[in-house]
């Protein structure tokens, strides 16, 4: 991230990158950032990257209208930090479709298009889920290798564990786009395979070919002036 910084420099109106990926939800996928790029952050930085996975999520999935959720430990108003309620309040001022607080399931389910959150809390959410679908994985391995009539249930149910195994595969959402930059930067795993690594410069070809940095200072110009408007 520092040398991406010092390189490309950052884009005017945003004041640090942030990392962001998609994660499978039930109904495709959830833009979330910031994952680790920034530990500590302000209202202001949230805002910023509620307006960069907006962009990123109408560039790469043509959605013109990403419903955007504020990552907090309820869905009322009255909880969470001083930082993020005032988040809440510069994002319900915004131009954006902000649609409140959302909870951690909220990840999943697919009610929100992009979740925001600082860096900390996101980068210990996507470790979490990254043991949890492992714990899982091993666990459904145990069950069906237990004996000889499970080993039988496994080669019935084959099929259904292949299309299961490619829905959470991670190798699918490899490719974490380091977004604020004045150009595009793709992190990937590093334990990525070749199919791993195909997607990450699948995302970076994407994210060429639909302009997002430009798109992303576009956005924060109409910010801009519908604040100075209100």
């Amino acid at each position: 991230m520092a040398t991406a910084r010092f390189v490309l420099k950052m884009l005017p109106g945003i004041d640090r990158p942030a990392i962001c990926t998609a994660l499978p939800s039930n109904t495709a996928h959830t833009w979330m950032l910031d994952l680790g790029a920034n530990v500590d952050c302000d209202a202001e930085h949230l805002l910023q990257f509620a307006v960069m996975g907006s962009v990123l999520a109408k560039a790469v999935d043509n959605n013109e209208h990403p419903r955007i959720g504020l990552l907090n430990v309820g869905e009322e108003e009255t909880k969470g930090n001083e930082q993020v309620k005032q988040a809440a309040q510069l994002l319900s001022h915004s131009h954006l479709d902000y649609q409140g607080y959302a909870e951690g399931d909220d990840i999943y389910k697919g009610n929100f298009d992009v979740i925001v959150c600082d860096g900390f809390v996101g980068n210990i959410s996507l470790k979490t889920s990254e043991g949890v679908a492992r714990m899982i994985a091993q666990f459904i391995r145990e069950e069906f290798s237990r004996n000889l009539l499970t080993k039988l249930a496994a080669l019935v149910t084959m099929p259904v564990l292949k299309s299961f195994r490619k829905r959470i595969d991670p190798r699918r959402y490899n490719g974490a786009t380091l977004l604020g930059l004045r150009g595009i930067v793709i992190k990937s795993h590093g334990g990525a395979d070749p199919l791993a690594f195909a997607n990450a410069i699948k995302v970076a070809i994407v994210e060429v070919r639909e302009s997002v940095p430009e798109r992303i200072s576009n956005q924060l110009e109409i910010y801009l002036q519908h604040r100075q408007a209100i």
